[in-house]
């Protein structure tokens, strides 16, 4: 059996146990197979993507975890369920079903939510449904719907919300775009309504027009916290909840501290405000509203700036009718959320605001540093074009102009697997430069002593590169690009001798162009991974001229030397800091997969797995690819990245 086929199998394996619902152990295959542990690791996250994806008929995707289970029928419209008498049902989902109810003793209607499979239910389906009914109890606003009660019927969970009569913002999407003046009023209250939970302590993570109500009087009102995450809030000791006594309950009428603490697991809410951290490499949210970090699955980086991106993304469907992404497959979505730049407005609505557009487009921005600072400044920005102001997008100062430039991009992350082969290959070129520098200072006129340190020498060392870095496991689609551009960059290098020769030049007449060409590959390097290497491209435009300016002058011919050293120093500290950063990594890995018994003999402080985090709002929930108007069918699984 060949390597493939080992790890095809490895993968079916997997695949085998999260359908039934068992934690796929990758770690542990790894370990049982090290020749293939990277080719693994690497690969693991896009099949269980494309699996979790994968269309299913309806009864496997309804069971979830446990496919031999039967799903409980919903509760029939019109049936007493404790203190309250189902009305007819307004929605369901993969995972709950809301019902219109009417409360017996206060005689007022409610929204009622419970789990659909009620007792069947997995550990993944209550934690999301607890958590949203943490989440919107710590709230108190009128754009946020409230929580009044949480309870458990019969073993089955379940909370109530006002009822807000109306319609979803989807369907109002499904009519088309919206006037100027309706989307930036109804974003400006979301908005408003998204920095008071900002403000808690606590990020959305899935806004989405399904999940935005617009009541009889146009008013907008946010609901479904299901993968809400709980974030650090600064605040002086002594201080309250913003807007809130602090002897007052957090929201709600007849809301239960104990009964919803008894119905979470331990520890999953802190009152502090510290964070813990989202399990790496989960992707949450829905695909179109999405933020590039969230579809990276890196939840650390998942903060505030991320529903600002999906508060613009909701922006730019209420200008032009459609999200700002679409594509036929999620996984072809999410390449366009971390890759691609929206289609301007306009282009898809001549009839949007130009304002508007800038603003929608400001949210949308890839470097969450480049998007408004918080939501308050995003719904002053809408109330200033309400009022006819000048709004602050139309201003990019210097600093943005310059951390725009600087950036990193998403691709920068391969450079983690090439650190210890560029600082590597600083040496080879800083001997190869030195020796080249010495045959000249020798007067050696013959070209073959050239041709062979360079032709042999070089080539020698670029097969032996790209040997070592196959054995780091798959190569990239970037890495590929980059590489040819390397090679291409090599093989110029080279045939300067020839091209001297044809003109009938001295051997390394030509040598200044040798910098020349190293800044052209860091500036494409600069526009794919990090702008950082406009750094390197202007220190080896400078060593050209300054090759050039030795030669001129009649100083001691020292310019293969300088180029040498510039040269090495452009790749040797860059390898530096990824090959850091790769070390980093690895050791947060194996300290995420140390054994409970492990952590325990050696007396490191960490948190185990046994229990869900605590300030995580947000569960290990599946990916939702729900688009406006549809019903999306819950996985129970993870998506994992790496």
């Amino acid at each position: 059996m060949d390597r493939d086929e080992q790890l095809a199998g490895l993968i079916n394996g997997l695949l085998a146990q999260a359908r039934r619902g068992e934690p796929p152990d990758v770690e542990s295959a790894a370990a049982r197979h090290p020749h293939l542990a990277d080719e693994l690791r690497e690969v693991w996250p896009m099949a269980e993507l494309a699996d979790c994806l994968a269309p299913r008929t309806r009864t496997a995707v309804a069971v979830g975890f446990n496919a031999e289970a039967r799903v409980e029928p919903p509760v029939e419209a019109g049936r007493q369920f404790g203190d309250y008498v189902l009305l007819d049902q307004l929605g369901e989902g993969g995972m709950g079903v809301v019902y219109r109810a009417r409360h017996r003793t206060l005689g007022r209607i409610v929204a009622l939510k419970m789990i659909r499979r009620g007792p069947l239910a997995t550990s993944h389906d209550l934690a999301r449904f607890r958590a949203e009914a943490l989440a919107s109890a710590h709230l108190d606003h009128p754009q946020v719907i409230p929580i009044y009660e949480v309870g458990e019927f019969e073993g089955q969970p379940f909370f109530t919300m006002k009822y807000v009569p109306g319609c979803t913002l989807a369907s109002r999407l499904a009519e088309g775009p919206l006037t100027a003046r309706l989307a930036a009023r109804l974003i400006l209250e979301i908005s408003r309504a998204i920095a008071h939970t900002h403000a808690h302590g606590i990020v959305h993570r899935d806004l989405k027009p399904s999940n935005i109500l617009i009541d009889e009087a146009g008013r907008a009102h946010v609901g479904d916290f299901g993968l809400a995450k709980r974030v650090a809030i600064r605040r002086t000791p002594g201080d309250s909840e913003p807007g809130r006594d602090p002897a007052e309950p957090p929201s709600g009428e007849t809301y239960s501290r104990q009964l919803l603490e008894r119905l979470l697991p331990d520890g999953a809410w802190q009152s502090d405000g510290s964070e813990v951290l989202t399990r790496t490499g989960v992707i949450m949210g829905t695909p179109s509203y999405m933020s590039p970090e969230q579809a990276t699955g890196r939840n650390a980086s998942v903060g505030p700036q991320s529903d600002i991106y999906s508060l613009g993304a909701l922006l730019y469907q209420c200008l032009t009718g459609r999200p700002p992404f679409q594509a036929a497959s999620p996984v072809d979505l999410l390449l366009q959320v971390l890759e691609q730049e929206p289609v301007a407005p306009r282009m898809l609505n001549p009839a949007a605001d130009a304002e508007l557009e800038m603003i929608a487009l400001k949210c949308l921005q890839k470097p969450p540093e480049l998007r408004y600072a918080t939501a308050d400044d995003l719904a002053d920005d809408l109330q200033a074009w309400l009022s006819n102001e000048p709004i602050s997008a139309r201003s990019t100062t210097i600093l943005q102009l310059i951390n725009r430039l600087f950036r990193e991009t998403h691709h920068a992350v391969v450079l983690e697997n090439w650190g210890l082969l560029w600082m590597l290959h600083s040496l080879v070129l800083l001997m190869l430069c030195t020796v080249t520098n010495w045959f000249q200072w020798r007067h050696i006129e013959a070209r073959l002593p050239y041709l062979g340190l360079w032709i042999l020498g070089l080539g020698a060392w670029a097969l032996v590169f790209w040997t070592l870095r196959r054995k780091a496991g798959p190569i990239t689609f970037v890495e590929r690009q980059i590489a040819h551009i390397w090679g291409a960059s090599m093989l110029a290098s080279s045939l300067l001798f020839a091209v001297e020769t044809l003109l009938g030049m001295p051997v390394l007449n030509l040598s200044p162009v040798l910098p020349l060409i190293g800044a052209t590959v860091f500036m494409v390097k600069a526009g794919t991974l990090s702008g950082q290497f406009y750094l390197q491209a202007i220190a080896l435009f400078a060593t050209a001229l300054l090759m050039a300016e030795i030669r001129q002058v009649g100083l001691p011919d020292l310019g293969l030397s300088i180029y040498g050293i510039v040269s090495a120093l452009c790749f040797f500290i860059p390898g530096w800091k990824y090959w850091r950063q790769s070390q980093a990594s690895q050791r947060l890995k194996g300290f995420e997969v140390l054994d409970p018994a492990q952590v325990r003999s050696s007396q490191i402080p960490v948190k185990t797995d046994s229990k869900p985090q605590a300030s995580d709002l947000g569960p290990q929930h599946p990916f939702s690819t729900e688009q406006p108007g549809t019903t999306p069918d819950a996985h129970p699984r993870l998506i994992q990245n790496r």
